[in-house]
Protein backbone atom coordinates (compact mmCIF):
# COMPACT_ATOMS: atom_id res chain seq x y z
CA UNK A 1 0.00 0.00 0.00
CA UNK A 2 1.37 3.16 -1.22
CA UNK A 3 1.81 6.19 1.45
CA UNK A 4 -0.94 8.21 0.04
CA UNK A 5 -3.13 5.45 0.32
CA UNK A 6 -2.62 5.04 4.05
CA UNK A 7 -4.14 7.05 7.33
CA UNK A 8 -1.25 7.17 9.37
CA UNK A 9 -3.57 8.31 12.08
CA UNK A 10 -5.74 5.61 12.33
CA UNK A 11 -3.10 3.07 12.35
CA UNK A 12 -3.61 0.32 14.97
CA UNK A 13 0.22 -1.25 15.90
CA UNK A 14 0.36 -5.06 16.80
CA UNK A 15 3.04 -4.48 19.52
CA UNK A 16 2.08 -5.71 22.77
CA UNK A 17 3.41 -4.75 26.19
CA UNK A 18 4.90 -8.08 27.75
CA UNK A 19 3.49 -8.10 31.18
CA UNK A 20 7.11 -8.41 32.88
CA UNK A 21 8.27 -5.21 30.90
CA UNK A 22 8.83 -2.93 34.06
CA UNK A 23 10.32 -5.72 36.16
CA UNK A 24 12.70 -6.85 33.15
CA UNK A 25 14.49 -2.96 33.04
CA UNK A 26 14.11 -2.57 36.55
CA UNK A 27 16.65 -5.26 36.86
CA UNK A 28 18.74 -4.18 34.18
CA UNK A 29 18.76 -0.73 35.67
CA UNK A 30 19.50 -2.40 38.97
CA UNK A 31 22.28 -4.02 37.36
CA UNK A 32 23.54 -1.28 36.21
CA UNK A 33 23.52 1.07 38.82
CA UNK A 34 26.14 -1.22 40.82
CA UNK A 35 28.63 -0.48 38.39
CA UNK A 36 30.79 2.75 39.49
CA UNK A 37 30.37 5.45 36.27
CA UNK A 38 34.51 6.29 36.56
CA UNK A 39 33.64 9.10 34.12
CA UNK A 40 36.65 10.94 32.79
CA UNK A 41 37.23 14.28 30.76
CA UNK A 42 39.56 15.04 28.56
CA UNK A 43 40.11 18.83 27.03
CA UNK A 44 40.41 19.05 22.97
CA UNK A 45 41.81 22.24 22.20
CA UNK A 46 42.25 21.82 18.49
CA UNK A 47 38.31 21.46 18.33
CA UNK A 48 37.32 24.13 21.04
CA UNK A 49 36.35 27.97 20.13
CA UNK A 50 36.58 31.46 21.82
CA UNK A 51 32.81 30.48 22.62
CA UNK A 52 32.65 26.80 23.69
CA UNK A 53 35.02 24.25 25.27
CA UNK A 54 35.09 20.73 23.92
CA UNK A 55 35.95 17.30 25.77
CA UNK A 56 36.23 13.98 24.96
CA UNK A 57 34.56 11.76 27.93
CA UNK A 58 34.40 8.38 29.13
CA UNK A 59 32.33 6.19 31.19
CA UNK A 60 31.73 2.58 32.36
CA UNK A 61 28.33 0.75 31.82
CA UNK A 62 27.20 -2.45 31.36
CA UNK A 63 29.02 -5.80 30.03
CA UNK A 64 32.61 -4.03 31.33
CA UNK A 65 32.60 -1.63 28.22
CA UNK A 66 33.85 2.42 28.24
CA UNK A 67 31.87 4.17 26.68
CA UNK A 68 32.82 7.70 24.70
CA UNK A 69 31.35 11.20 24.29
CA UNK A 70 32.00 14.33 22.94
CA UNK A 71 31.23 17.14 25.80
CA UNK A 72 30.84 20.85 24.76
CA UNK A 73 30.01 23.27 27.33
CA UNK A 74 30.38 27.33 27.52
CA UNK A 75 33.35 28.80 28.29
CA UNK A 76 33.00 30.62 31.70
CA UNK A 77 34.07 34.18 30.04
CA UNK A 78 31.17 33.59 27.77
CA UNK A 79 28.57 32.38 29.70
CA UNK A 80 29.23 31.87 32.92
CA UNK A 81 27.75 28.30 34.79
CA UNK A 82 25.51 26.61 35.85
CA UNK A 83 24.04 25.37 32.73
CA UNK A 84 21.11 23.35 31.88
CA UNK A 85 22.47 19.64 30.72
CA UNK A 86 21.26 18.36 26.84
CA UNK A 87 21.93 15.05 25.61
CA UNK A 88 21.86 15.02 22.08
CA UNK A 89 21.25 11.11 21.10
CA UNK A 90 22.92 9.96 17.52
CA UNK A 91 21.28 8.32 14.93
CA UNK A 92 21.43 4.73 12.93
CA UNK A 93 25.57 6.03 11.95
CA UNK A 94 28.82 5.27 13.26
CA UNK A 95 29.67 8.98 14.00
CA UNK A 96 28.25 10.73 17.02
CA UNK A 97 27.21 14.48 17.09
CA UNK A 98 29.89 16.82 18.24
CA UNK A 99 27.15 19.31 19.65
CA UNK A 100 28.90 22.80 19.90
CA UNK A 101 26.22 24.63 18.47
CA UNK A 102 24.13 23.79 21.67
CA UNK A 103 26.55 24.72 23.65
CA UNK A 104 26.57 28.03 22.24
CA UNK A 105 23.16 28.53 22.89
CA UNK A 106 24.04 27.98 26.16
CA UNK A 107 23.33 24.54 27.43
CA UNK A 108 26.18 21.93 28.39
CA UNK A 109 25.75 19.56 25.83
CA UNK A 110 26.74 15.48 25.57
CA UNK A 111 27.12 14.10 22.45
CA UNK A 112 26.62 10.62 23.30
CA UNK A 113 28.04 7.47 21.73
CA UNK A 114 26.80 4.25 22.69
CA UNK A 115 28.59 1.03 21.83
CA UNK A 116 29.12 -0.13 18.57
CA UNK A 117 29.56 4.05 18.05
CA UNK A 118 33.41 5.57 16.70
CA UNK A 119 35.74 5.59 20.08
CA UNK A 120 32.76 3.20 21.78
CA UNK A 121 33.79 0.13 19.81
CA UNK A 122 36.63 -2.06 20.51
CA UNK A 123 35.06 -4.60 22.09
CA UNK A 124 31.41 -4.41 20.56
CA UNK A 125 31.11 -3.30 16.96
CA UNK A 126 28.22 -5.37 14.79
CA UNK A 127 28.26 -2.48 12.24
CA UNK A 128 25.68 -0.10 10.44
CA UNK A 129 24.12 -2.29 8.99
CA UNK A 130 24.34 -5.15 11.39
CA UNK A 131 23.28 -3.50 15.11
CA UNK A 132 19.40 -3.61 14.56
CA UNK A 133 19.50 -7.71 14.25
CA UNK A 134 22.18 -8.51 16.53
CA UNK A 135 21.37 -11.36 19.04
CA UNK A 136 17.60 -10.61 18.08
CA UNK A 137 15.81 -13.71 19.32
CA UNK A 138 17.51 -13.26 22.70
CA UNK A 139 16.23 -10.10 25.13
CA UNK A 140 19.10 -10.85 27.26
CA UNK A 141 21.41 -10.16 24.79
CA UNK A 142 20.08 -8.35 22.13
CA UNK A 143 22.11 -5.29 21.22
CA UNK A 144 19.56 -2.29 22.53
CA UNK A 145 19.75 -3.59 26.17
CA UNK A 146 23.48 -2.18 26.17
CA UNK A 147 22.74 0.67 23.98
CA UNK A 148 19.42 1.84 25.61
CA UNK A 149 21.48 1.64 29.11
CA UNK A 150 25.08 3.56 27.67
CA UNK A 151 22.11 6.69 26.52
CA UNK A 152 21.14 5.91 29.90
CA UNK A 153 24.39 6.51 31.31
CA UNK A 154 25.03 10.15 29.38
CA UNK A 155 22.56 11.39 32.20
CA UNK A 156 24.95 10.01 35.39
CA UNK A 157 27.41 11.66 33.09
CA UNK A 158 25.83 14.86 33.50
CA UNK A 159 24.68 14.81 37.10
CA UNK A 160 28.46 14.42 37.87
CA UNK A 161 29.24 17.45 36.57
CA UNK A 162 28.54 20.28 39.02
CA UNK A 163 28.65 23.11 36.41
CA UNK A 164 25.19 21.20 35.50
CA UNK A 165 22.10 22.06 37.06
CA UNK A 166 20.64 18.84 37.71
CA UNK A 167 17.24 20.06 37.84
CA UNK A 168 17.41 20.99 34.25
CA UNK A 169 18.27 17.91 32.00
CA UNK A 170 17.12 17.24 28.81
CA UNK A 171 17.51 15.00 25.39
CA UNK A 172 17.22 15.43 21.90
CA UNK A 173 17.64 12.96 18.34
CA UNK A 174 16.15 12.30 15.30
CA UNK A 175 15.91 8.30 13.90
CA UNK A 176 17.42 6.18 16.05
CA UNK A 177 18.08 9.81 18.30
CA UNK A 178 14.30 9.81 18.29
CA UNK A 179 14.28 6.42 19.59
CA UNK A 180 16.78 7.19 22.32
CA UNK A 181 14.87 10.14 23.47
CA UNK A 182 12.00 8.18 23.90
CA UNK A 183 13.68 5.51 26.26
CA UNK A 184 15.98 8.10 28.05
CA UNK A 185 12.89 10.14 29.17
CA UNK A 186 11.34 6.84 30.06
CA UNK A 187 14.31 4.76 31.88
CA UNK A 188 15.38 8.27 33.89
CA UNK A 189 11.87 9.95 34.18
CA UNK A 190 13.03 10.71 37.44
CA UNK A 191 15.40 13.24 36.17
CA UNK A 192 14.96 13.94 32.26
CA UNK A 193 13.28 17.82 31.97
CA UNK A 194 11.79 17.21 28.44
CA UNK A 195 12.16 15.43 25.25
CA UNK A 196 12.65 16.63 21.69
CA UNK A 197 12.16 13.32 19.47
CA UNK A 198 11.91 13.22 15.54
CA UNK A 199 11.14 10.59 13.21
CA UNK A 200 11.46 8.11 16.09
CA UNK A 201 12.91 4.75 14.63
CA UNK A 202 12.44 1.29 17.14
CA UNK A 203 9.26 2.18 17.11
CA UNK A 204 6.59 -0.69 15.60
CA UNK A 205 9.87 -2.31 14.43
CA UNK A 206 7.26 -5.60 13.48
CA UNK A 207 4.84 -2.94 12.08
CA UNK A 208 7.31 -0.88 10.45
CA UNK A 209 9.38 -3.59 8.54
CA UNK A 210 6.09 -4.44 7.31
CA UNK A 211 5.23 -1.18 6.01
CA UNK A 212 8.55 -0.19 4.33
CA UNK A 213 11.26 -1.82 2.58
CA UNK A 214 13.86 0.67 3.36
CA UNK A 215 16.93 0.23 5.78
CA UNK A 216 17.19 -0.07 8.82
CA UNK A 217 14.16 -2.18 9.29
CA UNK A 218 14.71 -4.15 6.04
CA UNK A 219 17.80 -6.05 7.69
CA UNK A 220 14.66 -7.39 10.08
CA UNK A 221 13.02 -8.63 6.56
CA UNK A 222 16.56 -9.88 5.16
CA UNK A 223 17.10 -11.73 8.73
CA UNK A 224 13.58 -13.33 8.11
CA UNK A 225 14.08 -14.86 4.93
CA UNK A 226 17.14 -16.16 6.23
CA UNK A 227 15.59 -17.59 9.07
CA UNK A 228 11.47 -17.23 9.24
CA UNK A 229 10.98 -19.87 11.82
CA UNK A 230 12.45 -17.13 14.21
CA UNK A 231 9.38 -14.71 13.79
CA UNK A 232 7.61 -15.58 17.25
CA UNK A 233 11.16 -15.12 18.86
CA UNK A 234 12.17 -11.99 17.17
CA UNK A 235 8.49 -10.07 17.51
CA UNK A 236 8.77 -10.98 21.39
CA UNK A 237 12.21 -10.13 22.04
CA UNK A 238 11.43 -6.76 19.92
CA UNK A 239 8.89 -5.86 22.53
CA UNK A 240 10.58 -5.68 25.27
CA UNK A 241 12.42 -2.61 23.03
CA UNK A 242 10.21 -0.58 21.26
CA UNK A 243 9.47 2.80 22.18
CA UNK A 244 5.45 2.17 22.30
CA UNK A 245 6.35 0.36 25.00
CA UNK A 246 8.40 2.35 26.50
CA UNK A 247 5.93 5.45 26.06
CA UNK A 248 3.73 5.07 28.53
CA UNK A 249 6.44 5.16 31.38
CA UNK A 250 7.51 9.37 30.06
CA UNK A 251 6.65 12.05 32.76
CA UNK A 252 8.19 14.74 31.19
CA UNK A 253 6.66 17.42 28.29
CA UNK A 254 7.60 15.69 25.10
CA UNK A 255 7.69 17.02 21.26
CA UNK A 256 7.30 14.28 18.73
CA UNK A 257 8.02 15.48 14.85
CA UNK A 258 7.34 13.19 11.87
CA UNK A 259 7.82 13.47 8.41
CA UNK A 260 3.92 11.84 6.59
CA UNK A 261 6.45 10.88 3.92
CA UNK A 262 8.44 9.07 5.66
CA UNK A 263 10.02 5.70 4.14
CA UNK A 264 12.24 4.84 6.81
CA UNK A 265 10.17 5.32 9.77
CA UNK A 266 6.78 4.89 8.58
CA UNK A 267 4.36 7.74 10.02
CA UNK A 268 1.98 5.29 11.50
CA UNK A 269 4.42 4.42 13.75
CA UNK A 270 4.74 7.93 14.63
CA UNK A 271 1.27 7.94 15.64
CA UNK A 272 1.43 5.19 17.43
CA UNK A 273 4.53 5.94 19.73
CA UNK A 274 2.70 9.34 20.66
CA UNK A 275 -0.66 8.55 21.04
CA UNK A 276 1.01 5.89 23.95
CA UNK A 277 2.58 8.86 25.49
CA UNK A 278 0.19 10.03 28.78
CA UNK A 279 2.65 12.79 29.38
CA UNK A 280 2.39 16.83 28.20
CA UNK A 281 3.36 16.16 24.31
CA UNK A 282 2.97 17.94 21.38
CA UNK A 283 2.94 16.47 17.35
CA UNK A 284 4.45 18.35 14.99
CA UNK A 285 3.74 16.71 11.33
CA UNK A 286 5.30 17.80 8.36
CA UNK A 287 3.08 17.27 4.90
CA UNK A 288 5.59 16.15 2.13
CA UNK A 289 8.83 15.69 4.14
CA UNK A 290 10.51 12.35 4.44
CA UNK A 291 12.84 10.82 7.07
CA UNK A 292 14.20 14.50 7.69
CA UNK A 293 10.54 15.27 9.42
CA UNK A 294 10.55 18.86 8.01
CA UNK A 295 14.09 19.54 10.34
CA UNK A 296 14.33 22.61 8.04
CA UNK A 297 11.19 24.50 8.78
CA UNK A 298 11.14 22.13 12.37
CA UNK A 299 14.27 23.40 14.20
CA UNK A 300 13.02 26.53 15.33
CA UNK A 301 10.05 24.93 16.93
CA UNK A 302 12.61 22.66 18.69
CA UNK A 303 15.04 25.35 19.66
CA UNK A 304 11.89 26.96 21.34
CA UNK A 305 10.33 23.88 23.10
CA UNK A 306 13.84 23.08 24.89
CA UNK A 307 14.58 26.50 25.76
CA UNK A 308 10.98 27.12 27.28
CA UNK A 309 11.55 23.62 29.56
CA UNK A 310 15.38 24.17 30.45
CA UNK A 311 15.95 27.83 30.20
CA UNK A 312 19.53 28.13 28.89
CA UNK A 313 20.99 31.55 29.45
CA UNK A 314 20.54 33.95 26.61
CA UNK A 315 24.41 34.96 25.72
CA UNK A 316 23.89 38.34 24.68
CA UNK A 317 21.77 39.68 27.71
CA UNK A 318 24.34 37.72 30.02
CA UNK A 319 27.07 39.51 28.22
CA UNK A 320 25.12 42.65 28.25
CA UNK A 321 24.41 42.22 32.08
CA UNK A 322 28.30 42.03 32.42
CA UNK A 323 29.38 44.58 30.72
CA UNK A 324 30.48 47.97 33.53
Amino acid sequence: MSATQRNPETFQTSVQRPPDFDAFWQAILDDVNQIPLNPSIEHVPMRSTDEVDVYEIHYDTLDGLRIAGWYCVPKASYLPPPYPGLLIVPGYVSEPTLPKSWAKQGYAAIGVAPRGKLRSNDRYNPGYPGLLVHNIVDPHTYAYRGFYVDACRAVDFALSRPEIDHSRIGVHGSSQGGALTITTAALRSDVITCGAAGAPYLCGFMDSASLTHSYPYEEINEYLRLYPEQEELVRETLEYFDGINFAPMIKAPMLVYIGLEDDVCPPETGYNVYNAMSCQKTLHTAENCAHDAGAFWEMAHIESFLAEHLNPANPAQRADTTVG
